[in-house]
């Protein structure tokens, strides 16, 4: 077994820093150099070396950057222009990343659908966004016509088959001429990236030319990405990280990218090995499927020289850095609605980030005490914020800038900025999250307040799934919340419902699996005779989550969905006990 590799100098991080700061620093200087334009220069370069790889079709950078061009001479023939907005809903795959490279390129906005979304919650990002075209892969296009069905938007759906690749093929592969007033600039909206944020359907996240340069080329200096680099990117699209980080970073530094639609545990290695991948982006429960699968040889020929991600715990940390003898793992912190990052270069098992000395003095990110009871920051008797101690847990802010863009909602976008903090008239924006900074300055996230919590990498909002759940026959009354399962990141999705005789939890099995996404269904159930409630007539949901899904501690009865049965069981101590051994599939 390989032992933990050593934690980088200081010297070696500064420069790690000033890759990242010296890249990002020529963004400012053309506004209307955007990524297509960026692109183009790297692909004029590299030509024929390959940029992206996936399971449907592969492509070289000449290859893409005339496949987006395409794609931006069709939907300018669709009669669409700067400022309109596509909807895509698609599997990750090659042509994902062509398609809105070549709408962005004519300053189309290009709103990314989370493909695990049905229903009403597709109607619904499909109405906020209003999109002129809805683009959907076969797989996905009957879930969008239904959808489309139920919207205020009158979005004509294109269906990405034969049809259009017949069609693609009769547009020009050059890029397309534009005149000053059609040219996308920097501050022009790029794309909408969904979000589920603190409560609610998910909001739509707007994210400029400029945030996707930035993210772009920030990480592409942090990683020293060359042409001789090879990510593995098996996260979603639709995410920013997925989506934007893990494969522009690497293409635009001139290295290749190997997209996969899904994780697999047992394929991972083989993959990385066969594609000679160097670089890997990461959410922690990936790593920790990882760590816990069993041995195969192909773990111990991999070339990865570094991993990138958010999510990753102290424990699984070590062991998936000491069993895979990874050389250095770089563990950050980000939102797509959010207008601050951290970065943990120095790889401190645990940590989410930590600013050199010589940029604290430009920071504006502070950890503010928050009062639990209430669910809101903390006010002293001045009506002002007080920052938090070392080691002390807080929401993290982050002063307002040019950086916050919001939600395509004006109102979502207030809810985020916190006024009057620490003086009459300033404005930060909330993360929604609780950090602690430790006494060397490293900071370390606690949790979510609010009532959104993570389970399998995905932020679920308890009111998104209460509506579902309220909707089922027999269901009186409801809260979720999230509990707590040993070993495992994030929190599992608990409901608390009242019901009356005619409930069936067949029925409401069924339910929720044809109107959520797997992660957002909830793992336990219990049957309560009455949920209490706050003086403000909200559901107390501390007490139930503190209460986790212990059986013998819970006097209602509690029920489990395993994954492999379509009705919930009853949870008594024997599967209690295999569920905290690992034994059982969530």
């Amino acid at each position: 077994m390989a032992s933990r590799p050593p934690a980088k100098g200081a010297q070696s991080v500064n420069k790690d820093w000033l890759r990242a700061l010296k890249l990002t620093a020529t963004i400012e200087q053309d506004k209307r150099r955007t990524l297509a334009v960026a692109f183009d220069e790297v692909a004029e370069a590299r030509c024929d070396a390959p940029a992206l790889f996936s399971e449907r079709e592969n492509f070289t950078f000449r290859e893409l950057a005339r496949r987006s061009s395409r794609y931006a001479h069709w939907v300018r023939k669709q009669g669409l222009s700067k400022g309109d907005v596509v909807a895509l809903m698609m599997e990750g795959r090659a042509d994902y990343i062509a398609i809105w490279l070549g709408l962005t390129r004519i300053g189309v906005v290009v709103a990314l659908v989370n493909v695990n979304l049905t229903g009403g919650a597709l109607a619904h990002c499909l109405d906020i966004a209003s999109p002129r075209l809805v683009i959907a892969s076969s797989r996905y296009a009957g879930a969008c016509q239904e959808a489309l069905r139920d919207c205020a938007s009158s979005a004509r759906l294109v269906v990405a088959d034969e049809r259009l690749n017949h069609e693609l093929a009769a547009q020009s592969d050059a890029p397309p001429n534009l005149d000053e007033g059609e040219q996308p600039t920097l501050s022009d909206h790029a794309l909408y990236i969904y979000t589920s944020g603190t409560t609610g359907l998910p909001k739509a996240a707007i994210v400029s030319h400029r945030r996707v340069m930035n993210w772009a080329l920030w990480f592409c200096g942090l990683l020293d990405v060359t042409p001789e680099d090879r990510m593995y990117d098996c996260l979603p699209l639709y995410h920013s990280v997925g989506g934007v980080v893990a494969v522009w970073a690497t293409l635009l530094g001139g290295g290749s990218v190997v997209l996969r639609e899904r994780f697999s545990a047992s394929a991972f290695w083989s993959d990385v090995v066969t594609h000679n991948c160097t670089l890997f982006q990461y959410i922690g429960e990936l790593c920790r499927y990882l760590a816990h699968a069993p041995a195969c040889e192909a773990e111990k020929k991999h070339r990865l020289r570094l991993v990138v991600g958010n999510g990753l715990r102290p424990e699984v940390w070590r062991a998936f850095a000491e069993r895979f003898a990874i050389p250095r793992i770089i563990e950050f912190y980000a939102a797509t609605e959010s207008n601050f990052s951290l970065y943990n270069v120095e790889g401190e098992p645990g940590a989410i980030g930590r600013i050199p000395g010589f940029l604290a003095a430009h920071n504006a990110v502070r950890i503010i005490r928050y009062d639990m009871d209430a669910d809101a920051p903390l006010r002293g008797e001045d009506g002002f914020c007080q920052l938090c101690a070392p080691d002390e847990a807080g929401e993290a802010i982050a002063r307002i800038s040019k950086d916050f863009e919001g939600y395509l909602d004006p109102a979502a976008s207030e809810k985020k900025i916190l006024r009057n903090v620490f003086q009459d008239g300033d404005a930060w924006m909330r993360s929604g999250d609780l950090m602690r900074k430790d006494g060397r300055g490293f900071i370390y996230f606690v949790d979510r307040v609010g009532d959104t919590f993570r389970w399998k990498g995905e932020n679920v909002a308890t009111a998104e799934v209460a509506q579902v759940i309220s909707a089922c026959p027999g269901v009186l009354d409801v809260n979720i919340y999230g509990v707590e399962v040993p070993g495992r990141d994030g929190r599992a999705g608990m409901a608390a419902i009242v019901v009356d005789d005619s409930f069936d939890s067949a029925a409401l099995r069924a339910h929720l699996d044809a109107s959520l996404p797997p992660y957002a269904r909830p793992l336990f159930i219990r049957l309560s005779r009455k949920l209490e409630i706050t003086d403000t007539f909200k559901h107390r949901k501390r007490e139930l989550s503190a209460q986790g899904f212990d059986p013998r501690a819970i006097e209602d009865p509690v029920f489990f969905a395993p994954p492999d049965s379509p009705i919930y069981v009853a949870l008594d101590s024997s599967l209690y006990e295999r569920i905290l051994a690992g034994r059982q599939a969530l």
